[in-house]
């Protein structure tokens, strides 16, 4: 198993790949239903979903549970990138966007690259983001994830 860093072309960008067994819609599946989210966070920050449908599209909004910094809250979310089997995005209230990019890797292979994008975010906040560590963390947060992102595909696809 190995967790690669993609290059992203922009510094604001933090991204890894990963290679998985399992096909794009196993994969998707788990990733537009908000509820597996805590399943698949390798951060630890991800303590529930308060609010949202059962399926992500376009649009669609739902609500998280966090914990950072030892100090709990809730943010919502926005859907703003979205292709069945091959790409969804969601963003904060400040800008930033995590993304989910599948590609095919033979028949029953998907490469899944995590991305946290922070690139249209402006001057200040860009600054607040670098400041409090946000990039390496989200980097450690990312390389955790993917395997359990990985595992739970794999075990969902021979099920």
């Amino acid at each position: 198993m190995t967790v690669t860093p993609a290059d992203t072309g922009s510094s604001r960008r933090v991204s890894a790949s990963i290679v998985v067994a399992a096909p794009e819609r196993v994969i998707f599946a788990i990733l537009t239903d908000p509820r597996q989210h805590p399943r698949i966070d390798g951060s630890g920050t991800v303590r529930g979903v308060i609010e949202g449908p059962a399926e992500l599209d376009r649009g669609a909004t739902f609500g998280v549970r966090m914990r950072m910094f030892g100090v709990g809250y809730r943010i919502s979310n926005r859907v703003v990138e979205f292709e069945p089997d091959r790409l969804i995005a969601w963003r904060h209230f400040a800008g930033h966007r995590w993304r989910y990019q599948l590609d095919p890797v033979g028949e029953e292979s998907t490469r899944v690259t995590e991305t946290f994008d922070y690139s249209r975010l402006g001057p200040v906040a860009t600054a607040i983001v670098r400041l409090w560590g946000f990039p390496e963390k989200n980097r450690r947060g990312i390389a955790a994830t993917l395997p359990r992102l990985r595992d739970a595909a794999e075990a969902d696809a021979t099920s």
